[in-house]
């Protein structure tokens, strides 16, 4: 195709784009069905991965729940388990009432696995991933849920620290990847879903080690999207999940500016996970909650480097960690000293 043709059908697709978009805020897409489907989250145990297992337990997706932590793991899986009952009376009472619906999922595909992993360690995770297909099946959605934070100032961190905050917020996103994905390319059917941070968007003093991970992780997300477009797998969808600071206690202490806090608190999980879930089932690319977070991330590309520094400061993000890392700091003082250390 002549160059200047082509020039004029490619800014066509663009601003056809736009409309598309401009549609999805007025008329929202249907949710598509993750029933029967194998829907595997890291990080399950607790937080936002815990959430996640319960709102794919409702859409009646059998899960694959991996954690560190066994326990947490097993109570997450409780709940599921709940959930699936609830949702068994209630097709054994439709069926009753002769309403039952077609595409309801008998009791028996209601099932819940739960496995111990390290996500942070590459042998334990390709281990666990064969046992799951061997086990329960093909995974349909990966969502790579699992984090965590060291909570200390660069200089102040271990360096075995900062390496497992890699291992885990970034590297674990690779191996999981790899171990599922060519499944669904050979069948070019499955959603990879990435929970990353408003931190992988744009940064702040403090956590070097935490926003290196999560801008690592979105670069990763966004290259592997345009890998699978590039290879025209269209039945492979991806979601980046950016949220702001979520209340689930991992940064428990972090603060802004008091007189902006009202107008930006941190966000309630149950809101966060509902707002991803909704992205996840219309096969959004990327959200990022609230949407303020949409405008910060284009000034932050736009604006000279000293005017980004004036309104940290301004809102009080330029050391919003700070009271986070000295909770942190006490804690393992008062810990240390609790053990004889």
């Amino acid at each position: 195709m002549n160059i200047v043709v082509e020039f004029f059908v490619v800014t066509f697709k663009v601003l056809w784009a736009f409309v598309l978009a401009a549609a999805r805020w007025l008329v929202r897409p249907k949710e598509k069905s993750v029933a029967g489907q194998v829907c595997l989250i890291t990080g399950a145990g607790s937080g936002l991965g815990r959430l996640f297992a319960l709102e794919f337990a409702r859409r009646r997706a059998l899960l694959v729940l991996w954690d560190i932590n066994t326990q947490s793991n097993e109570e997450t899986a409780g709940m599921v388990r709940h959930i699936y009952r609830d949702l068994e009376a209630a097709d054994a009472a439709a069926l009753q009432a002769g309403k039952g619906e077609e595409e309801t999922l008998p009791p028996c595909n209601l099932q819940v696995f739960t496995y111990t992993c390290d996500v942070g360690k590459r042998e334990n995770v390709y281990l666990t991933a064969e046992r799951v297909r061997k086990e329960v099946g093909e995974v349909s959605v990966l969502v790579n849920n699992a984090g965590v934070v060291s909570g200390h100032h660069l200089l102040e961190c271990p360096d075995e620290l900062i390496e497992r905050t890699m291992m885990v917020n970034c590297h674990a996103h690779f191996w999981t990847t790899k171990a599922f994905l060519p499944t669904m390319l050979e069948i070019n059917h499955g959603h990879i879903v990435t929970v990353a941070s408003s931190l992988g968007l744009f940064s702040t003093a403090g956590v070097e080690d935490y926003c290196a991970s999560k801008f690592g992780v979105v670069g990763f997300h966004e290259s592997l999207s345009h890998e699978l477009k590039a290879a025209e797998k269209d039945g492979i969808k991806t979601t980046l999940v950016c949220p702001y600071l979520v209340d689930t206690g991992m940064f428990r202490g972090c603060r802004i500016r008091k007189e902006i806090e009202p107008f930006l608190p941190p966000l309630k999980p149950d809101y966060c996970v509902k707002q991803a879930m909704k992205a996840i089932l219309t096969d959004q690319p990327m959200i990022c909650t609230p949407r303020l977070m949409y405008i910060v991330t284009f000034m932050k590309s736009i604006l000279p480097f000293e005017a980004v520094v004036c309104m940290y400061r301004f809102l009080g993000a330029d050391k919003c960690m700070y009271p986070f890392i000295a909770q942190r700091k006490q804690a393992t003082n008062n810990n240390e000293a609790k053990n004889g250390i």
